[in-house]
């Protein structure tokens, strides 16, 4: 995880933030990058993917060989050749190398578990050629993007709101090793008959188009469903009878449903967006007396930024997820609907929820490294 040094500037077209310190100044004539050998070079993109953080790069490497540091030019060029080419070598590689079985595998899972990720994204969480990535998608999963309409635009002022969030969550994290696993995110999707998709993901990966045996139809039956995402449980899913969530029929649903499932977990933190019925004054006051000083949203004790269904693992995970493989054969009615919902939902498996909750954290480092931008554009 990166971590914020002495002073900070920012590489072009890159959004990554680096941090240096004037602890390697000594170093700074030190020509080096012919004196390096591969296997160095290797560690070096190695740290770098881990922690984005070129002072910790250079720390390990000073560490670990016990010689002067390469310099922060030489740890983005090798960075840099490796995303190209999946190699740090500079002889010039004959043919493109083949992608193992496993790593196909990988990058299978990490576009199911979050549809939205760019190659890019993928490249560094994986540490697989941007290029052997789209080859994968393409040729051997047979993935096609399916663009969508983005339909939450982030404000200005929203990017200060979201880094402050990021650096405090982060914080929180680097101090508490179980904060993470320790907080319920939370989120309601309709689900129509008819097979209506309402989220706001830009751009879906997938071996179908989720909508191709989708009819739409005006005022179809549907069903407003909650869930709430754990790092090693899925409360729910809670079916409201009501048509439409108020704020009164929000607060039912914590009385019934949600308290008597998580009351016996110690220290949980309840997380849940802005939407206005979760921002009513009963629902708020009930919040501060079931979770004191453990709420994150609007007003919270832990603020939820606004506009930022990206940093969610229901938005960014669970509904993309659900809704792709509940609709994947037609729907008749709203029991047969509810039926599968139940169904796909427990069978979600612990490796997808530890490689969410992997998701989340890194998802939280983008948004403070560029500054709050939207995940889905960056």
């Amino acid at each position: 995880m990166p971590k914020e040094g002495a002073t900070g500037s920012k590489i072009p077209d890159t959004g990554i933030l680096v941090f240096e310190c004037h602890f390697f100044a000594s170093f700074a004539n030190c020509v080096i990058l012919k004196m390096t050998s591969p296997s160095e070079k290797a560690n070096c993109v190695g740290w770098y993917f881990e922690s984005k953080s070129i002072v910790i790069v250079q720390r390990n490497f000073h560490t670990k060989f016990n010689k002067p540091p390469p310099s922060r030019n030489s740890i983005l060029s090798w960075h840099k050749k490796f995303l190209e080419t999946g190699s740090v070598l500079d002889k010039p590689r004959s043919g493109r190398p083949s992608t193992s079985d496993s790593d196909v595998e990988r990058i299978r899972e990490a576009f199911t578990r979050s549809p939205t990720k760019s190659t890019r994204q993928a490249s560094i969480e994986l540490r697989v050629a941007q290029s052997s990535i789209r080859d994968v998608l393409h040729k051997r999963l047979h993935f096609k993007p399916y663009k969508k309409e983005l339909v939450q635009q982030l404000k200005q002022s929203d990017l200060s709101i979201r880094f402050n969030f990021a650096v405090d969550m982060l914080h929180r994290i680097d101090a508490d090793n179980d904060f993470l696993q320790r907080i319920i995110f939370t989120d309601e999707a309709t689900f129509h008959v008819s097979g209506h998709v309402n989220k706001h993901n830009t751009r879906l990966w997938g071996s179908e188009n989720p909508h191709f045996i989708i009819e739409t139809v005006r005022d179809s039956p549907k069903v407003n469903a909650l869930c709430g995402l754990m790092a090693d449980r899925v409360i729910g899913p809670f079916f409201f009878a009501e048509s439409t969530v108020t704020k009164e029929v929000y607060l039912d649903m914590f009385q019934l449903f949600a308290i008597p499932q998580i009351s016996h977990i110690p220290n949980i933190f309840w997380q849940q967006d802005g939407a206005p019925p979760h921002w009513g004054k009963i629902v708020c006051s009930y919040l501060v007396t079931q979770f004191p000083q453990r709420w994150i949203g609007r007003d919270g004790p832990l603020a939820w930024p606004p506009r930022s269904s990206d940093l969610t693992p229901l938005d960014f995970f669970l509904w993309g997820y659900v809704k792709d493989k509940v609709f994947a054969s037609k729907i008749t009615d709203i029991t047969q609907l509810k039926t599968r919902i139940i169904e796909v939902i427990e069978n979600i498996s612990q490796s997808m929820l530890t490689s969410t909750w992997n998701e989340i954290e890194y998802r939280l480092d983008v948004t403070r490294a560029t500054k709050g931008a939207h995940i889905e554009i960056w």
